[in-house]
């Protein structure tokens, strides 16, 4: 295979800058696309080159493979790097990427397809002895499927086979619900994925979310760079992830390891992919779903081993080979990454907009921040509004998580509305602390996470004192007299 040497990168936001800066350290050109409100992102002023892209909406312009492709060609480059999210999982824009003679730095377009669609994913596992949690899958009798899933028991967990981020996903306590629910989950599938299939399976009970990172070669070797702790969830959705896993049993970490490998060396899995598990509070652990692309958690990964997964997958891509074996991975420390979101906590997790009037992001020791966003921007409703992620790293977890609190009380970021108070009493919660913690962490200690009222007193000397540094309610000062006025801010 050729020498990559200018590289496409069919993303935007953090993950595209964070692309670009491996890019640089590995001397490969980069090019950025961008939606007309990104054109001043500073992923689009890193890059060495942009090309603007429209679509219907700001998504879907980053949905435009044929356009993207065809940037491509138009700058040279002769690799795509799709990054997460948008493209990253379409295995028809991996095919064309290759069909245009470019390089795609990601699995083969046939491993996407085998295990985008989590049916066929979950009957793949299971040939390859990948445990799974019972299950059913909704086919064209209704009737069927819900017999199958009452006989299966309650509590049930109703997916998406197409999807993923909490979409087309409902709880399911009780059989009179049952019906509802999959209603709900078939419509909310249909409208985020244009494919309403489901499967209901049973719901692990105080379950946590632990995926492992693995590298393949697409010839049927693969390793793992350890294990990752995702359970501290809102709306389905990581918000904290860590790696190590805590308090994980050693016997268990090797199962879930060697379980991960083998599925990428049964899938003959090439660069950087994700198996995901849940792990019950009995111990056993089952096959969640595997993602065919790079993490937005990577960083923990890349903090713990010292290994730049970006060159990783751009040196796979290249040669086709592993440069690595197992015994070389190296496990040293913590590291644990908070989402800094746009969204009110407070409130649902509601998305929040406007403009990022002051964002000054920590520069304390072992931290480091992967961001999207500069001062001044306006925050819309048109992205996701995940704005930046805090990653700190430590000789061991207390360390990571006392060097994570500083970062989030270093943090200033006014203006929209973020997470930031919400993640800071997060991490100082004494379960969280302790590393006893499941996906349901939110909300059972919801009381504990939310903000102290403030007494009356308080709030009325907080009011007097941002009138008084205001400048509305004084009038201007009268106008200096000549030769004054003229010698402008200079005093003597």
């Amino acid at each position: 295979m050729a020498k990559i040497t200018k590289t496409l990168i069919a993303n935007r936001g953090e993950i595209a800058l964070r692309i670009v800066r491996t890019l640089d350290a590995l001397n490969i050109a980069s090019v950025a696309v961008y939606h007309p409100l990104d054109a001043e992102a500073p992923y689009v002023e890193a890059a060495g080159e942009a090309v603007e892209i429209e679509g219907d909406t700001p998504v879907g312009a980053y949905l435009q493979g044929e356009r993207i492709i065809e940037a491509a060609k138009q700058t040279g480059a002769d690799a795509i790097h799709p990054g997460y999210g948008f493209l990253s999982e379409n295995a028809a824009f991996a095919e064309a990427v290759e069909a245009a003679g470019l390089v795609f730095i990601g699995p083969r377009a046939e491993t996407i397809r085998l295990m985008g669609d989590k049916i066929t994913a979950r009957t793949f596992a299971a040939e390859n002895d990948v445990p799974l949690a019972p299950s059913v899958t909704l086919g064209g009798d209704l009737a069927a499927f819900l017999k199958a899933a009452k006989e299966i028991g309650f509590p049930l967990l109703i997916k998406a086979s197409a999807g993923g981020g909490g979409k087309g996903m409902q709880i399911v306590e009780k059989a009179d619900e049952l019906e509802t629910k999959v209603s709900l989950a078939a419509s909310e599938a249909e409208r985020a994925f244009g494919d309403g299939t489901l499967y209901a399976e049973k719901l692990v009970g105080n379950p946590r979310h632990i995926e492992v990172q693995v590298l393949g070669d697409g010839q049927g070797n693969a390793i793992h760079l350890g294990e990752r702790e995702c359970s501290i969830q809102r709306r389905f959705q990581k918000i904290i992830e860590e790696a190590p896993v805590p308090s994980l049993p050693p016997k268990t970490r090797i199962a879930i390891h060697e379980t991960a490998v083998g599925l990428a060396k049964a899938t003959k899995y090439r660069g950087a992919g994700t198996v995901e598990f849940i792990l019950g509070s009995d111990g056993a652990f089952y096959f969640l779903e595997m993602n065919t692309r790079l993490q937005v958690e990577h960083p923990v990964t890349e903090m713990i081993t010292g290994i730049d997964l970006v060159a990783e997958q751009i040196s796979i891509a290249e040669t086709g080979k592993l440069d690595r074996v197992q015994e070389d991975i190296i496990f040293e420390g913590h590291a644990i990454e908070a989402r800094l979101y746009a969204e009110d906590a407070d409130n649902g997790f509601l998305p929040a907009t406007g403009p990022l009037l002051v964002f000054k992001p920590p520069k304390g020791l072992g931290v480091r921040v992967d961001g999207g966003v500069k001062e001044g921007a306006e925050v819309s409703s048109a992205f996701d509004p995940m704005l930046a992620k805090l990653i700190a790293y430590g000789t061991d977890r207390e360390t990571a998580v006392e060097r994570l609190r500083a970062a989030l009380e270093e943090t200033v970021c006014l203006g929209v509305t973020t997470n930031i108070d919400f993640l800071a009493r997060l991490a100082t919660h004494p379960a969280f602390l302790a590393g006893e913690y499941d996906t349901g962490f939110i909300a059972k200690y919801d009381s504990d996470l939310k903000p102290e009222a403030m007494n009356k007193v308080d709030l009325e000397i907080l009011l007097a004192i941002a009138c008084l540094s205001g400048k509305g309610p004084f009038a201007p000062p009268p106008p200096a007299p000549e030769p004054y006025a003229s010698m402008g801010e200079w005093r003597n």
